[in-house]
């Protein structure tokens, strides 16, 4: 059995999330083979940046023009949203993996009260079902405002979705596949019946689940590049791996993967016969570090016990922590520097004005004090000013690390 470093392992999985070697080219076809290697894209509506899945693109392929991927969402439908590991953009060649979701999404057979509230739901507004259907077929692409809410019982929920009938229903039949988001003006999405967004060459096939997560398992592995059973079933299509350890089984017995050891790590670890030539690169000295910044929400740090384990860092969202409880800010982006995680930025984007205004900027306390290591964070930041079409940087000076306040304020 091969023994990995722990420092092999992050440069595996830094390089298969493309944040290493070559970049991908910043046009429609460089962001296909990211988001083709990822598996997906999430989807946030918090833009006190930017939206999370511009600045995952970012990250990797640099400064491009967001209308590519519009053309790949809208025009050439090689992408479309659908759940994932949450609400995200994936890849229309997947979709007969998605589609077992969409097959079977409240399909009656759980016996929870919660699943049985919702059935009971489903079936007293059956009416505001047909309407919404009946409004897309006969004028789709539309927005949510314009159906009516015809609903004969409201939807309960202690959250901020109590009472949102149209939405509810909206987002069920998105689920179940009947209803696509066809494009969108602003945040607004427009809907549309899913037989009109599909592009003929979909791929068709009803997978069972079985054959899904042989499929998918491999998806996440490859862009994991190692990982342990539980980083795979946290990946791409989060808790839809039923049967996880029977297809690693298969797996490793059609000799797709290898189980590996990590050294000072449990495992078992598991890599993907396509990543094995890798590991021999990066042992020969084809390591091409860059650094960078990370949305929170990036596909590199989302399994957050997977990013304790093997880069030593705890990162935490903020965004519901009232302001005086916070550690580090509202929108906090982690600082990636070769295979290490280094540090945080607090940023905040006025539109308005044109400025990206640093809150803070925080190290690590075991992150490198060199003058190189503060050049290339300065020139991370400086690059994602010049992608947000800010004219200019404005730091708080009093919360900037000292070993790097002259290159960040010069």
């Amino acid at each position: 059995m091969r023994t990995l470093s722990p420092t092999l392992a992050r440069r595996l999985a830094i390089t298969r999330q493309h944040l290493a070697g070559p970049r991908a080219t910043p046009d429609a076809d460089g962001i296909f083979e990211v988001v083709r290697d990822l598996g997906c894209l999430q989807l946030d509506p918090i833009s006190a940046v930017a939206r999370s899945h511009r600045l995952v693109l970012w990250s990797r392929v640099g400064n491009y023009d967001p209308d590519h991927l519009d053309t790949l969402l809208w025009k050439e439908r090689k992408l479309f949203e659908y759940w994932a590991h949450q609400a995200s953009i994936v890849l229309t060649e997947d979709y007969p993996v998605h589609h077992l979701m969409m097959r079977t999404y409240a399909s009656g057979t759980s016996e929870s009260a919660q699943a049985g509230k919702f059935y009971q739901w489903l079936k007293d507004n059956a009416g505001l079902r047909r309407h919404i259907l009946a409004e897309l077929r006969r004028n789709g692409p539309l927005p949510s405002r314009v159906f009516q809410d015809k609903s004969e019982a409201d939807w309960h929920s202690t959250g901020w979705t109590a009472g949102r009938n149209v939405s509810q229903m909206l987002d069920y039949l998105w689920i179940k596949g009947q209803i696509m988001v066809a494009g969108r003006s602003g945040l607004q999405k427009l809907w549309d019946l899913s037989e009109r967004c599909l592009p003929d060459w979909t791929p068709r096939e009803k997978l069972i689940e079985r054959e899904v997560v042989y499929r998918a398992a491999q998806k996440s592995l490859r862009a994991l590049g190692v990982a342990v059973p539980r980083h795979i079933q946290r990946h791409y299509i989060r808790g839809r791996y039923p049967q996880l350890q029977d297809a690693l089984q298969r797996l490793a017995a059609d000799g797709c993967i290898e189980e590996v050891a990590v050294e000072g790590l449990p495992g078992p670890w598991y890599i993907h016969t396509d990543v094995l030539p890798l590991i021999e690169q990066l042992s020969n000295g084809a390591w091409a570090p860059r650094t960078t910044l990370l949305s929170p929400f990036d596909n590199l740090i989302y399994d957050r016990a997977r990013t304790q384990l093997l880069f030593n860092f705890d990162f935490t969202m903020e965004i519901y922590v009232p302001p005086a409880k916070r550690q580090y800010g509202y929108y906090v982006l982690p600082i990636l520097y070769g295979d290490r995680l280094i540090g945080r930025l607090d940023p905040k984007l006025d539109r308005a004005r044109g400025v990206l205004t640093i809150n803070a900027v925080y190290a690590e306390p075991d992150a490198p004090t060199t003058r190189t290591t503060a050049r290339a964070v300065a020139q991370a930041i400086q690059a994602l000013a010049l992608f947000l079409g800010a004219k200019d940087i404005a730091y708080n000076r009093r919360r900037v690390p000292a070993a790097w306040k002259r290159d960040l304020l010069a």
